[in-house]
């Protein structure tokens, strides 16, 4: 029964949302607490939010300070020249536009964090993709999927659980993955080309001005009531930024402490007046409350996801789907069922509950748990879009796209990148087939 119910309501959910019903917002508050009232826990409902909301407190604030950081230094120009020098490279071009913001992507996730990502890359590109006219639900698309991709690494937060969770290294689980996670970024390139030809068909080249500084600044988007900074404060805001990145990636502290901390000395530097501090945090209050409001009613959802059990009943699911003597198909089926549970599962739950129980089961046929963990991260590149995903609900609110809207756009295209995953592993041979199906 609570299998039954955790699937239902599941699928609730997301026909709620995708079929524009509900808000994400509104659906990941009411919909879990019908479905658990339903399952007769309405009396211990309150401290099961409460504890998915406490264990999700820390990601909420590190979103919001990272909005009001990154919303300041956008209004104070410190971004400017990167989207000038890559219009100047895209020449109006959607095709390289798009293609460029993938490749972008790419190369900022190496870091493993998804908000950075999406932060940094909405800010560059989306001024471009809005003057051209490209189709709006591209530019999320192409951030995300081959952030998706690069978060497999091993300081990314799925491999990182996946080797904690079965105590294995990242020598046996992620640098053998390495040839399969390239075909995947072939694979989602591909994507961004075809989509950046028929956005070329359909709007055609814009025709730049000769001047290479006027075609820069044409697309220059700032807040006209600020004025960018210039002197040695520019100086100091790129210093500010980079010691950020640079305490991002060894770990110094905590994420929202860096943030908060990072916040209070650039608007502080930059905006010395107490009104006109008042002004910006204002002007990107919206922002910052629609995203912290979402990610914190995605708490509600997956604390009576755990609370009530389900979790552990959708773990037990997969084992019941294994035909009786056909045990040397987990690593396949695991391979398999990774996109659909990482998606409707936060990593915490598919990575702590679901693939342990499933490396338990192959250890009974000779099946190493690097194997497993492995094929655990087949899914990965459609695990960004899933609603219990926080960073998904900043990359909705700065490129300004629906997420409803955005998950009929997006699904169909990660699969490919998923599917890429899953050739890649099984042709390297680190995801070995069943007896009867190798080449």
């Amino acid at each position: 029964m609570t299998t039954l119910l955790a699937y239902s309501m599941i699928a609730v959910f997301m026909a709620s949302i995708m079929s524009g019903r509900l808000s994400a917002l509104i659906a990941l508050i009411l919909v879990p607490l019908a479905f658990a009232t339903l399952s007769g826990y309405l009396p211990v409902v309150p401290d099961m939010m409460i504890d998915g909301i406490r264990s999700i407190a820390p990601t909420g604030v590190l979103l919001m300070f990272a909005i009001l950081y990154f919303g300041l230094m956008i209004d104070v120009g410190l971004f400017d020249p990167i989207v000038r020098r890559v219009i100047r490279i895209s020449h109006g071009d959607p095709m390289r536009v798009v293609v460029g913001t993938a490749i972008l992507s790419s190369i900022i996730s190496l870091d493993g964090d998804g908000s950075t990502t999406y932060m940094l890359c909405v800010t560059a590109m989306m001024p471009m993709h809005r003057r051209l006219g490209i189709n709006p639900l591209i530019l999320p698309a192409m951030i995300l999927m081959p952030n998706a991709i690069m978060n497999i690494m091993p300081w990314g937060g799925p491999s990182a659980r996946a080797m904690a969770a079965l105590n294995v290294d990242a020598g046996q689980v992620v640098v053998p993955l390495l040839p399969a996670m390239a075909l995947a970024t072939l694979g989602v390139l591909g994507i961004a080309y075809f989509m950046g030809l028929r956005e070329r068909a359909r709007i055609g080249k814009l025709t730049m001005p000769q001047d290479r500084v006027a075609a820069g600044e044409e697309f220059a988007n700032p807040d006209p009531s600020v004025q960018p900074a210039t002197g040695w404060r520019a100086g100091f805001n790129i210093a500010l930024t980079v010691g950020l990145m640079c305490m991002l990636v060894i770990d110094i502290a905590p994420l929202p402490i860096l943030f908060m901390i990072a916040f209070g000395i650039a608007i502080t530097v930059n905006f010395p007046n107490i009104a006109d501090q008042r002004e910006r945090i204002a002007s990107h209050a919206p922002s910052a409350l629609a995203v912290s409001s979402v990610i914190f009613a995605a708490g509600v959802f997956t604390g009576i996801l755990n609370g009530t059990g389900m979790t552990d009943a959708l773990a037990q699911s997969i084992l019941y789907i294994i035909p009786e003597g056909h045990g040397d198909w987990l690593p396949l089926i695991t391979a398999i069922a990774s996109a659909p549970f990482t998606f409707f599962l936060s990593n915490d739950a598919f990575y702590f509950g679901v693939v342990p129980v499933l490396a338990q089961a192959a250890a009974a046929h000779d099946i190493p748990p690097e194997v497993i963990a492995r094929a655990s991260l087949v899914g990965q590149p459609l695990h960004q879009l899933s609603p219990l995903v926080p960073s998904l609900y900043l990359l909705m609110g700065l490129a300004k796209v629906e997420l409803g809207e955005f998950l009929r756009f997006t699904v169909k295209w990660a699969l490919i990148p998923c599917l890429l995953m899953l050739l890649g592993t099984v042709l390297t041979g680190v995801i070995p087939l069943p007896q009867g199906l190798g080449f």
